[in-house]
């Protein structure tokens, strides 16, 4: 009896064991799922606002920034690095994704630190401001400018300026909702309102260069 009764725990266990696998197979396809609905569906929002070429023929340096995008622990993530950015560019946000299991290795003599904040923080963030600033026109203007404090590494991390104005509109393309505090959009409109405040930075950049000579 003693020898039916090992047996019969031997199946026990073995039964379990292939449920608890059965269980974790079922977690990892769930969140692969997730993940690749989470991706698809920001694609698909972001293929609707890509504007192409469309502002190249503008007589300004060209510059590119990266703004790689991660699903981690279920959520959207924005990864930053910290180095300096040039001036009077026309700059363009250029959109990736990456893998959750990407690991960063900057060169020190140009990125400074590399951090991950959720990108929903900037439509809805918990310490947010705003920056005065006159624009090459000397017309008033106001910077977004957010304090995210990191869990994992303890510390607060603040992005402002043009990289928070790049986050801003991304995630407001991503999510599609309205932030907690004010923008120079029209939600309803974001392409054109977007176009349209995009042209009097421009139009101001110029007028001011003019004015100086």
């Amino acid at each position: 009896m003693a020898a039916v009764r090992d047996t019969e725990d031997e199946r026990g266990r073995g039964l379990s064991d292939v449920a608890e696998h059965r269980l974790i197979f079922q977690s990892c396809t769930f969140k692969i799922f997730l993940c690749r609905s989470m991706k698809d569906k920001a694609k698909i929002s972001l293929r609707k606002y890509d504007v192409g070429n469309k502002f190249s023929h503008l007589p300004l340096s060209k510059a590119s920034v990266l703004m790689p995008l991660m699903v981690k622990d279920g959520k959207l993530y924005l990864l930053f690095t910290v180095r300096s950015m040039k001036i009077g560019s026309l700059v363009t946000p250029v959109v990736g994704f990456i893998e959750d299991t990407f690991q960063a290795r900057p060169n020190p003599d140009e990125v400074s630190d590399v951090f991950l904040v959720p990108l929903e923080y900037f439509i809805d963030p918990l310490k947010y401001m705003t920056l005065p600033y006159k624009r090459a026109d000397g017309v008033a203007s106001r910077l977004h400018s957010f304090v995210y404090d990191d869990p994992e590494r303890k510390t607060s991390l603040r992005i402002w300026g043009l990289t928070a104005h790049f986050a801003v509109f991304l995630a407001l393309v991503v999510f599609e909702k309205k932030p907690t505090f004010d923008i120079q959009y029209d939600l309803d409109n974001l392409i054109s309102s977007s176009e349209k405040n995009f042209m009097e930075e421009y139009m101001s950049l110029y007028e001011g260069k003019s004015s100086k000579l």
